[in-house]
């Protein structure tokens, strides 16, 4: 069965810019309805896909978190190059330790990261996104059980280095969010069955910014942009946009 590709998308909305950067495993659906939101309200969005996401699993496992970073830096550039000189970064998991790792080493206006884990506790957690995420595609390919679990465990088996280095570049980030002075809305779901929640907190006590808040979602999950809280959290990012001191109307 042919499965149709996501692509990268940029909504243009008005001279402010947002750049959206989806989770591990994701793809830039993760973050479509929250584009399209700040789009209508005066916001152009743009939402890059990495390396090896939004494909096959066994492309993904080609793929690092040095090439997944080059690609959210490429996104950033993307706005720049396209004339935004002012640009906020909103990011969920994995999008969120890029979007802090880009708060403190290039100029952004602002940097919501949602459901970002700080602590590499949690491998058997992001090990099981990862077999789902197999399970789903391979479901949509039409194998069978038995030629799905071969093939997961052949993945699993040959994804230890990815891991490996995911852990490696979450400690990085961990260890330089006390150099963020970005104003900063830290998003966390309280059911996030992924990550260690404690990373919330963590990153709201750490960060040396004036303006930071750390907002609680109750009855949301890790993909808190797709869950059903989803209209609040719009509403929330895009108040802290508001609040943010642009230059640009």
């Amino acid at each position: 069965m042919q499965i149709k590709q996501p692509q990268p998308f940029t909504f243009e909305g008005g001279n402010r810019a947002v750049l959206l950067l989806h989770g591990f495993t994701g793809h830039s659906a993760d973050v479509r309805m929250l584009g399209r939101y700040l789009q209508k309200n005066g916001y152009t969005t743009h939402a890059p896909i990495y390396s090896g996401h939004g494909v096959a699993p066994e492309e993904l496992i080609k793929t690092t978190p040095a090439d997944w970073w080059e690609d959210a830096q490429a996104g950033l550039q993307h706005l720049k190059d396209s004339g935004y000189e002012e640009i906020a970064v909103v990011g969920l998991s994995l999008g969120g330790v890029m979007s802090l790792r880009l708060s403190y080493s290039t100029p952004i206006k602002g940097v919501v990261p949602m459901c970002t884990p700080m602590f590499f506790d949690n491998e058997k957690e992001l090990t099981g996104s990862f077999k789902t995420f197999i399970k789903e595609y391979k479901k949509l390919e039409g194998k069978t059980e038995e030629t799905i679990q071969e093939e997961m465990d052949w993945l699993i088996e040959h994804s230890t280095e990815t891991f490996q280095e995911l852990g490696k570049f979450i400690k990085e980030v961990h260890d330089e969010i006390d150099t963020i002075y970005t104003p900063i809305m830290v998003v966390q779901a309280e059911q996030d069955e992924v990550i260690n929640t404690d990373s919330a907190t963590y990153i709201y006590n750490t960060v040396e910014s004036d303006t930071k808040d750390l907002k609680w979602y109750t009855e949301s999950g890790h993909a808190i942009t797709l869950d059903k809280e989803r209209e609040q959290l719009h509403e929330d990012i895009y108040n802290f946009l508001e609040s943010l001191d642009w230059t640009v109307e």
